[in-house]
This record gives structure tokens, sequence and C-alpha cells, in this order.
């Protein structure tokens, strides 16, 4: 993932052992990281059971907000892949019965978003 990229906001895929060093004292036993990805400070987790998402706070990042969405609130989402021009794709996620999207990520070229949806899919439509 490219500095540039980052700094615009775009999420790069992360490497499964890098986030399970980094945050497997968030999963439970049964719990396995499927996927991560990074957008500059902030990294957001696609588990076996939940989505977590992980806000680093404050100038030196060190406060940190860990959210868990759980697969069952998720009631809808889309995937926008990128275009010519438009050189990013992106994510959307609704909980429950919100009527704006409560999760809204992009990501850069270098993130299979097929595999992003494939993943959520999985999870959400059991």
């Amino acid at each position: 993932m490219g500095i540039f990229s980052s700094l615009m906001g775009n999420a790069g895929a992360v490497d499964n052992q890098k986030l399970q060093a980094e945050y497997g004292q968030l999963l439970f036993e049964a719990e396995t990281i499927e996927a991560g990805f990074k957008i500059f400070r902030d990294t957001f987790v696609f588990t076996n059971k939940r989505l977590i998402l992980i806000d680093k706070q404050g100038l030196t990042g060190s406060k940190t907000q860990y959210l868990s969405i759980g697969y069952k609130s998720i009631s809808r989402f889309s995937v926008e892949t990128a275009g010519t021009f438009d050189l990013d794709a992106e994510l959307k996620i609704w909980i429950s019965s919100e009527q704006q999207p409560s999760v809204s990520r992009k990501f850069n070229k270098s993130v299979n978003v097929y595999e992003v949806q494939k993943l959520l899919a999985q999870h959400v439509l059991k």
C-alpha cells in the first residue's frame, strides 16, 4: 500500500500474521482472522465471527477505539468497483435498520473488492 493512497483514505490489505500479532488479544478461542485492511492509522479486520473496526485516535494514536459488529447486525452492504478515472473501490455497510451506511471504506487498486464482497456475503447471507 502506497503512502499517498493511504493518506487519501484508501485501504490496502494487511497480512493476517501481522494482524494476529497486533490484534490477537481481541479474539476469543474459536475466532480467527480472515482478512484485514489498513487506512493510514485505522484498521478493519474481518474474522469468522465479526467485523472489528480499529480507530487510532489523537495525535499520537495511543488511544484506540475497537468497535465490534456482529455479522448478524449487518442488514445490507454494497461494493462499488474502481473505474478508469475513479481509482478506488468502495464498501458500504448498513447496520440493522439504519437509513445511511454505518461504515464506509475506500480501497486502493491492490485490493480485490470482489473478495471483500464474497467474504461479507459468506457471513451475512447465512
